[in-house]
């Protein structure tokens, strides 16, 4: 099927936002179409033209020995937050890849954590190397890590 035919990311969340329970089939969609990023099970909690916010339920699955959440599980959330914000954008005009990713973790992630990202990519056509920001919140609100991701654009 080709790229025109197929139905966008956010075209696929708005459908998903008229049924029982949306965000959840939507965030599973996603986890089964990039597999990795589903073994976390973060769900998509809004997610607009350039900005997205998931959210992580703290669970033994994706705890270290430590019991907080696993360094590799905040960055496989970071990846998420910040593709779904910039392949918003992406998604009908080019496409888009992770050219790199660090973490500054700042506290032990315990609980709930959110991941939060805007981002704007260029209007011009093209290839871009765009850095988008996302940022990992406890349940109080701090700053548990910050992901940064430099995606690898391909503007038509």
């Amino acid at each position: 099927m080709s790229l025109a035919k197929r139905a966008t990311i956010a075209q696929m969340w708005d459908k998903a936002q008229g049924w029982p329970m949306g965000n959840r089939i939507f965030s599973y969609m996603i986890g089964r179409s990039a597999r990795y990023t589903g073994t976390i099970g973060a769900t998509v909690i809004s997610y607009d033209n350039g900005t997205a916010v998931v959210e992580l339920r703290d669970r033994p699955k994706v705890r270290n020995h430590l019991k907080s959440v696993h360094a590799v599980a905040l960055m496989n959330l970071g990846e998420l937050c910040t593709g779904l914000a910039v392949m918003a954008q992406v998604d009908g005009r080019g496409r888009g890849i992770v050219k790199n990713l660090s973490m500054d973790y700042t506290k032990k992630a315990r609980g709930t954590i959110t991941a939060t990202c805007e981002a704007h990519i260029p209007a011009e056509t093209g290839k871009h190397d765009f850095i988008a920001t996302g940022f990992l919140r406890d349940i109080e609100g701090e700053v548990v890590a910050k992901c940064t991701a430099t995606w690898r654009l391909d503007l038509s």
